[in-house]
């Protein structure tokens, strides 16, 4: 079988990969080793920033099937026909630890899912958590800085864990999740996937609903405990996946939604919009819409894992925001991420980019122009303005399209919103009440682990407001602390 010849970037024949160019067998390089230079060069270069959250993932593509139609609450077009289905890319992650963490650390773990649709990207970005520890993004920098590493040391710091969690009680419902038996999943298929964030649908009528996406594994749940983590490889939760899709066990998950008129929004005794509570069941129960199932690994981590870039920004027709205030910073935050770490181009990226037509009025930057990346159309008419008198294309039509209906505010200042008299105890000493003997036990016990690292003063308010979302759950900390 004949051989590829290797070449430099350039497309160069490489007459030797093994030998530099030297001024005798015991003499220094020469400065025409212009292909050492090359691999040099880039070998330097072969790293991106890595996330500051969700540092650690692993993805796979498969298809998303609709067993529902959705005209009712959406214009969305990969929601309207039963059958129909829909290519995606879904990327695992932990969110806390860098590219050198474990898969078994006891975190959040994301869940992100790329809808590649007729009408471009639709991406869900979120955990294998309901809620978050979070309901104003303010926080999120100092939230992250105090579950990092300590500045000083380097090391682990459960004091500032404990000592920011100490500090906002809106974190409380996320901790107990975190702290229990779901903290520490066995692998990516055996954990459920949740848009934790309130999205938007809106019809061909102009009605808007607000909707919760949930992602339910057909695995079932597996957990591990920190007994039975020591030992297991770093990346085991990765080579699981991988290993799972590469002899056809394919994973799914059903999709559902829970579903929200904006007149029960408008009354509900909990905030919709706060990423700190769910919507409960018995309220608003879970509609099955479709399955989700992966089927065929990367081949190549990472151009494809590492650099997907997912975004709550991208939405498509019938698919909106809502005011949730998280979800509102991320709408920024996300995308900007993604132009700081991999470029501002990055949409053109194979894994990226969108599987319909794209036309836009961009124009330059790095990597554009690149034909494996692809482009827009648009600029090829020689007009990269709207509007213009020559592109027969890239003019905006919503002739096809129910626009978004206007969000109805509640009061007209703008002001600073102080929730610290909200409850965020019910739903934590809820979910507590739910648990078995052993749930609890492995809670109270994981709690402890980290609480007993900390200093008085956070114990102390710690178990204060542990007490409060349920005294038998405080009593049980104090009494592990002492």
């Amino acid at each position: 079988m004949s051989k590829t010849t290797l070449t430099s970037s350039a497309g160069a024949p490489v007459i030797d990969d093994n030998n530099s160019i030297s001024a005798g067998e015991r003499g220094p390089l020469t400065f025409d080793n212009h292909y050492l230079f090359e691999k040099l060069a880039h070998f330097n270069r072969e790293r991106i920033p890595e996330r500051v959250v969700h540092a650690r993932g692993s993805g796979a593509y498969g298809t998303f099937t609709l067993s529902k139609a959705m005209g009712d609450y959406t214009i969305a077009n990969f929601l309207q026909k039963v059958g129909e289905q829909t290519e995606v890319f879904v990327r695992f992650s932990t969110v806390g630890g860098g590219q050198d963490s474990s898969d078994y650390a006891r975190d959040p773990r994301g869940f992100a899912v790329k809808f590649y649709t007729q009408q471009g990207n639709f991406d869900v970005v979120g955990n294998n958590t309901p809620v978050f520890f979070l309901n104003d993004p303010i926080k999120f920098p100092d939230f992250i800085h105090s579950q990092k590493k300590n500045p000083r040391t380097n090391l682990p710091d459960p004091q500032a864990i404990f000592e920011f969690w100490a500090n906002h009680p809106q974190s409380l419902h996320q901790m107990t999740i975190l702290m229990s038996d779901r903290g520490i999943p066995a692998s990516y298929r055996h954990m459920h996937g949740f848009s934790s964030h309130t999205l938007s649908f809106w019809n061909d009528k102009g009605e808007r609903y607000w909707v919760k996406w949930h992602f339910k594994s057909n695995q079932g749940i597996k957990t591990l405990t920190e007994k039975e983590t020591e030992g297991l490889p770093a990346f085991g939760a990765q080579q699981d996946l991988v290993e799972s899709i590469d002899k056809g066990d394919f994973p799914s998950w059903a999709v559902k939604v829970q579903i929200m008129t904006e007149a029960q929004a408008q009354s509900y005794h909990i905030n919709p919009f706060d990423l700190t509570k769910i919507w409960p069941h018995a309220d608003f129960p879970l509609m099955e819409i479709g399955q989700l199932e992966l089927n065929r690994n990367v081949d190549n981590y990472f151009a494809e894992t590492e650099q997907a870039a997912f975004a709550p920004s991208n939405l498509v027709p019938g698919v909106g925001a809502s005011p949730d205030k998280m979800l509102q910073a991320r709408l920024l935050a996300y995308q900007d991420a993604h132009r700081y770490r991999v470029g501002v181009n990055h949409n053109q990226l194979p894994v990226n980019r969108p599987r319909c037509p794209v036309n836009h009025y961009q124009r330059d930057g790095a990597m554009a122009g690149c034909p494996m990346n692809g482009g827009s159309s648009v600029q090829s008419s020689g007009a990269n303005f709207y509007p213009n008198d020559r592109a027969a294309q890239g003019a905006p039509d919503v002739s096809n399209h129910t626009p978004e209906p206007p969000l109805t505010l509640a009061g007209s200042a703008a002001k600073r919103y102080d929730q610290s008299d909200a409850d965020y105890y019910s739903q934590a000493g809820d979910l507590y009440r739910l648990m078995s003997e052993d749930q609890k036990s492995q809670l109270v016990n994981n709690i402890a682990g980290g609480l007993r690292q900390a200093d008085s003063s956070v114990q102390e308010r710690m178990v204060a407001l542990i007490s409060q979302c349920d005294a038998d759950y405080g009593q049980r900390v104090q009494a592990a602390i002492a």
